[in-house]
């Protein structure tokens, strides 16, 4: 089965996927590891890895190039922000067959003008719903016959009101997309109105201190969201570690982490013990060969 089929899977099963969000390799392990079933490629994330603020200044190529390593590097389902596709439906078409390419299980698509801005800002533009719906058309026909999941992203929530934002999303639905994804819905009651109006499974961005109010995990997955992502969760919890690591070398001393990790326990995180089996795999017939070697 493809990440995509059982990214499907979990879609339509009961209950809710968490799937928390990864900027590289290492917080893409920690969340297999904890024992969570999808991993979420932030794109606020990973412009941060890259020295940028979120605000559309990554390009196709290098986000596709960092879904790549996070998909090569855990066994399981990976969503990635493609921010507005990078372009008209033409670019759409591209970013989904790259997306695609690296064994992603599923992009999410906006309508914002590019270059966009976090759902969680102030001052952001919108696409026509023509426009937008263009793109989703596009988006669903390159997917082909595969698995691949298209989910519908509106920011216009923000920008034209609620009830546009419901519509859009019930037309991205209409136009092929498989999940509706409503950004920043500003009252507990809309939160709670997006799986009532829209004709589909929805997504719901769980982002601390932004424009939603705090939704706990059981009450979204009561309210009929089929999945939540946590974009900033990692991202915004190893920056403050850093600070106060480094305010604390800062004063000459060498602090120990939260979490105590040794080397021979970090590596072992990453595979360590898989790399030397296969390197003792080659190393051993090797050596047996020399030995007889020398025998005869």
């Amino acid at each position: 089965m493809s990440k995509a089929s059982e990214l499907r899977a979990l879609i339509k099963r009961g209950g809710m996927t968490v799937a928390p969000g990864a900027y590289d390799c290492i917080t893409a392990r920690a969340i297999a590891d904890a024992g969570f079933e999808v991993v979420y490629m932030t794109g606020s994330g990973t412009a941060a890895a890259h020295g940028y603020p979120d605000y559309g200044l990554l390009t196709m190529s290098e986000m596709v190039a960092n879904a790549s390593k996070i998909a090569a590097s855990v066994d399981l389902p990976i969503i990635s922000d493609a921010d507005t596709g990078y372009g008209n439906e033409l670019n759409v078409v591209r970013t989904v067959h790259e997306f695609a390419r690296q064994g992603v299980a599923a992009i999410h698509i906006e309508d914002q003008v590019f270059p966009k801005k976090c759902g969680h800002l102030d001052n952001k533009e919108v696409i026509s719903a023509e426009d937008y719906i263009a793109k989703m058309r596009a988006a669903a026909d390159a997917r082909g016959n595969s698995d691949f999941v298209i989910i519908a992203r509106t920011d216009s929530r923000g920008v034209v009101g609620f009830d546009e934002a419901i519509r859009r999303a019930n037309a991205a639905l209409a136009a092929g997309a498989d999940v509706a994804f409503v950004e920043a819905p500003q009252t507990l009651e809309e939160v709670a109105a997006v799986p009532k109006l829209v004709k589909g499974p929805c997504l719901l961005n769980v982002v601390r201190r932004g424009k939603t109010p705090a939704v706990e995990l059981k009450d979204a997955e009561e309210m009929g969201y089929k999945i939540a992502i946590l974009p900033s969760l990692l991202f915004r919890g190893v920056l403050g570690c850093c600070d106060e690591l480094l305010a604390e070398v800062k004063k000459g001393r060498v602090p120990a982490p939260s979490k105590d990790i040794s080397p021979q326990e970090g590596f072992a995180r990453f595979g360590a013990a898989e790399w030397d089996e296969l390197r003792e795999h080659y190393r051993a017939p090797a050596a047996a060969a020399v030995k007889a070697a020398k025998a005869g």
